[in-house]
């Protein structure tokens, strides 16, 4: 820890290049973070941008404990200030920020009970009264594009279409120009009552940007993040060329996504409405695998898939709570399958590659997870039971839970 919060620097050499690094903690916070409690650093197979950081506290990359992932929610909805003009609108960014932004509006509904949440998507919703309210792009990403959908509930459209607050909730912010890409395109979408955007962020590296992102007139712009500062980015001598695989759509796939309630893909007012089916689903294909009198293992695993990570958290938050009260020998971590491509060495690890569950012919990948390091591993999907690589499928100690009956 940073207890002085004198600025600190880093510097980190990366295949491609050399990041340089300044920052320090919120002042602000009792916990002050230092850089090691929150990142790793890898290197992307993005041709855009060379580097990644690397949350050890977002459950997206690294394993992590609910416990870990819960705090850091809470630290960072606690720096959002009270008295904010209402309505309020959290907005998350898919897909690494969808869980996060879900646990920050959660904790803020304590003060704002009537704040909404919406998350953005790169999965096409096929229902007939699923409209867009706008996409936005994100200039740097592996996939660019987002969809942001609005609500078929006239009084929360409404309350959508006159936020006068709106909160950003992201993993990171390394330029500030996707935050300005989202506010122009929700205020082209007919959200001219904005007066606030706060850019929530575990980690802001975009503080050199401010002026450029406050160019929207007539707003005020302010940040909450647990560390900040600024980055510098050399490449190294002759870098190899990378060739990345085929990732930015936002289309539907050939797997139908199945019904988990509304945690946010469209907005809702209650992100957990659907958790306690979900609870109970999950112990029935849990009794029916390992027998009604088993107890859970000691080595546990809950895998989110994509953008559907929230409700697989607060699964696995129970399962933490759960073995908690057994003995202090049990381990209950959280992470994701991604579409994110990441190279092998720094922060990676393991990896594994596989076909998506979604149908969309592309390759998803897991890191920093070796399957027999796990006595159980939930893997949590909303496409049906059978939509999953056999890579999971052949695995014994592998408990997918979907939607769709198991039998």
């Amino acid at each position: 820890m940073n207890q002085n919060n004198s600025p600190s620097q880093l510097t980190v050499t990366l295949p491609r290049g050399t990041l340089d690094l300044t920052y320090q903690s919120n002042p602000n916070l009792d916990n002050r973070y230092d850089i090691t409690d929150l990142l790793d650093f890898a290197q992307r197979i993005n041709p855009k941008r060379a580097f990644l950081f690397v949350s050890k506290v977002l459950g997206r990359h690294i394993p992590v404990a609910p416990s870990v992932m819960r705090r850091a929610f809470s630290e960072l909805a606690g720096l959002i200030p009270d008295g904010l003009p209402e309505p309020i609108l959290v907005i998350g960014m898919a897909e690494t920020a969808v869980g996060l932004s879900a646990g920050v509006h959660q904790v803020l509904q304590s003060r704002y009970p009537n704040a909404l949440l919406l998350n953005s998507t790169r999965h096409a919703i096929n229902h007939a009264d699923a409209k867009l309210l706008t996409t936005f792009s994100e200039d740097h990403s592996h996939a660019s594009h987002h969809l942001i959908y609005q609500s078929d509930d006239e009084h929360i459209q409404q309350a959508i279409l006159n936020t006068r607050t709106l909160i950003m909730v992201d993993d990171e912010a390394s330029t500030g120009n996707t935050c300005k890409n989202v506010v122009h395109a929700l205020q082209a979408a007919g959200l001219n009552q904005l007066e606030q955007v706060h850019l929530a962020t575990l980690v802001d590296w975009s503080l050199d940007s401010g002026a450029e992102i406050q160019d929207a007139k007539g707003i005020q712009f302010f940040r909450q993040h647990l560390l900040a500062g600024s980055w510098q980015w050399s490449d190294a001598p002759n870098p190899k060329a990378i060739s990345m695989p085929s990732l930015d759509t936002t289309a539907a796939g050939s797997e139908p996504i199945l019904p988990t309630g509304n945690w946010g893909r469209q907005p809702t007012f209650d992100s957990a409405s659907g958790l306690g089916n979900y609870l109970a689903d999950f112990w029935d294909r849990f009794s029916r695998k390992f027998g009604e009198s088993s107890e859970l293992p000691k080595r546990i695993l809950v895998l989110g898939s994509n953008e559907f990570v929230w409700l697989p958290f607060l699964l696995a938050e129970h399962l933490e709570q759960q073995t908690s009260l057994q003995d202090s020998e049990h381990r209950v971590c959280f992470s994701a399958l991604t579409r994110s491509p990441i190279a092998m060495g720094c922060a990676i690890s393991e990896r594994l590659s596989f076909r998506d569950n979604y149908g969309l012919g592309m390759t998803n990948f897991v890191y920093n997870v070796a399957p027999s390091a796990w006595d159980l591993i939930v893997l949590c999907i909303e496409t049906p039971n059978d939509s999953v690589d056999a890579l999971w499928q052949n695995l014994d100690n592998v408990l997918i839970v979907s939607p769709e009956p198991s039998f």
